[in-house]
């Protein structure tokens, strides 16, 4: 049904995908199934969204150190859809809540191989946020120590390093994402509901990362989750008296990082930042109310209308665009929990049908994805790669595929050809670049089958600044079949494409004669 109501405007849909934009995804664990076609099929939910990023969690309890069981099979799933649908999939690795923080040593290097290991397992998955919201007492504890110091802020950047440093083992390419702090807190030791302020938790650690004298960063790019409570306030709404931030705050927390690690390691100043949770509830229209338990429940009173939600969202997404340093935001969730003491912010009802207001939010998203949303006094500092086009195989011999892309500044990139029947790589070619770059890929073993192109680059040195772009299937028809490619066996779950052309997919052109 989602399908059928969204299909037409797909064709129109296509973003620009300039190097003046930023991505625009969803923070949801939909896609977490252990069942593959499920966890394809609410994949293909965020990608009609025009959702081009999909965080989802991963929960790490004491004692783990490498991925296995459900979270395994789950990741598999979630890391197959991703790719077939040009879903950039970020994970957000954390303590199930504050009596299983990480506080010893051998817990945070517990903890840190368990990252390191899902890195390992799946290299398609190349963002992980450590931690969420270490601020508050519900995640992170003891928040306060004698005298009113910040122990919260000082366990966490021991946590944050000791993850880098594991997850930078794998590849120097992995963004290590820290902080996911909550945007406001009391900051009162003796308050029965103990948490920080994210403008007194940033500055704690910085202190806690220069009382170290480590010499290395501890993070790629900082997170927060930027709400504006109540909903009826728009995200235009500020706080320049007080310990909140919210999205239109971004000048003070930019102050707030560069104060905290100012002549360190660590960049502050120009730190990527990424809003990756931030949400409005919609109310919920009498004819899907069935669909809903606890409807009476406090946290549900506190909705807007779809169409309301649809301009907020959109307001968002401008201001975000037009803040240099932001990388992206993510809205929470793409669809609404069932439970109505959960959060009902996404654009489609519980059921999977799609809200009024997910067109606009669409549209917004794909504008904003390709710097096409507004116009800005600044640039983006955060995205490098420019217009990016695949091309289908060559017809004519030495049988070759080809990109043509470029990079505003020096970047490194990947380019991957993908099997999307096994999700193998069957060839790849690295390197460095700046400016218009036109890189080909030899054709030579391709089997007749049908392949997928992908692409990833970031400011040399800079994982904070990754970006990627994905193509649409392509075919390698039957009689043109070179070499004797054996296929491997399959590594990834054989999932079906989209039925409609997504707008997270990025169109082949025939090659040039």
């Amino acid at each position: 049904m989602v399908f059928a109501l969204v299909a037409l405007s797909l064709v129109a849909a296509q973003p620009a995908l300039g190097g003046t934009g930023m991505f625009v995804g969803a923070a949801d664990d939909g896609a977490r199934s252990l069942d593959p076609l499920t966890a394809k099929a609410k994949m293909d939910r965020a990608a009609i969204a025009g959702f081009g990023v999909l965080r989802m969690t991963v929960i790490w309890s004491p004692g783990e150190q490498t991925v296995g069981g459900d979270d395994l099979v789950a990741l598999r799933n979630a890391s197959a859809s991703a790719q077939l649908d040009g879903v950039r999939l970020i994970l957000s690795i954390y303590s199930r809540d504050s009596r299983t923080t990480p506080l010893s040593s051998r817990a945070r290097g517990e903890f840190a191989q368990f990252a390191a290991s899902i890195a390992r397992r799946f290299p398609a998955v190349r963002d992980f946020v450590v931690g969420n919201e270490p601020n508050l007492n519900r995640f992170w504890m003891p928040q306060f120590g004698p005298g009113g110091a910040d122990l919260a802020a000082r366990s966490y950047e021991l946590l944050l390093a000791a993850t880098y440093d594991a997850l930078k083992s794998v590849s120097s390419d992995v963004n290590v994402i820290g902080g996911a702090l909550s945007p406001s807190g009391q900051d009162k030791a003796n308050s029965a509901r103990q948490t920080h302020s994210p403008t007194v938790f940033i500055k704690d650690l910085g202190a806690a990362y220069r009382s170290t004298g480590r010499p290395r960063p501890i993070m790629d790019m900082f997170a927060i989750h930027p709400y504006v409570i109540p909903s009826r306030l728009p995200p235009s709404f500020a706080h320049p008296r007080t310990t909140t931030i919210g999205i239109v705050d971004y000048p003070k927390l930019v102050r707030l990082l560069t104060f905290a690690f100012a002549g360190t390691a660590q960049r502050g100043e120009t730190l990527p930042i990424v809003y990756d949770e931030f949400g409005y509830q919609s109310l919920i229209p009498v004819r899907k109310r069935s669909v809903y338990q606890h409807l009476g429940a406090p946290a549900a009173r506190d909705a807007i209308s779809e169409a309301l939600q649809a301009t907020y969202y959109r307001q968002a997404f401008a201001l975000a665009a037009c803040q240099p340093t932001v990388a992206g935001l993510l809205i929470f969730h793409v669809a609404d929990e069932r439970d109505a003491r959960g959060w009902q912010s996404g654009v489609y009802y519980a059921d999977g049908t799609p809200k009024s207001s997910l067109a606009a939010v669409r549209d917004g998203a794909l504008a904003a994805q390709g710097g096409t949303l507004g116009t800005c006094s600044m640039g983006k500092t955060t995205s490098n790669l420019g217009s990016v086009v695949f091309h289908e195989p060559t017809v004519t011999e030495p049988r070759m595929l080809g990109i043509d892309f470029s990079c505003a500044l020096p970047c490194s990139y990947e380019a991957q050809i993908v099997d999307t029947r096994t999700g193998a790589v069957v060839t790849s070619i690295a390197g460095k670049a700046v400016g218009a770059q036109t890189v080909g890929l030899p054709a030579d073993g391709l089997q007749a089958g049908r392949y997928q192109y992908v692409l990833r680059a970031l400011k040399c040195g800079k994982p904070g600044t990754g970006e990627a772009r994905f193509s649409r299937g392509f075919e390698v028809p039957l009689g043109t079949q070179i070499g004797t490619q054996t296929l491997p066996l399959p590594l990834l779950p054989l999932l079906p494409e989209a039925r409609f052309p997504l707008p997270t997919l990025l169109p082949t052109v025939p090659a040039a004669a």
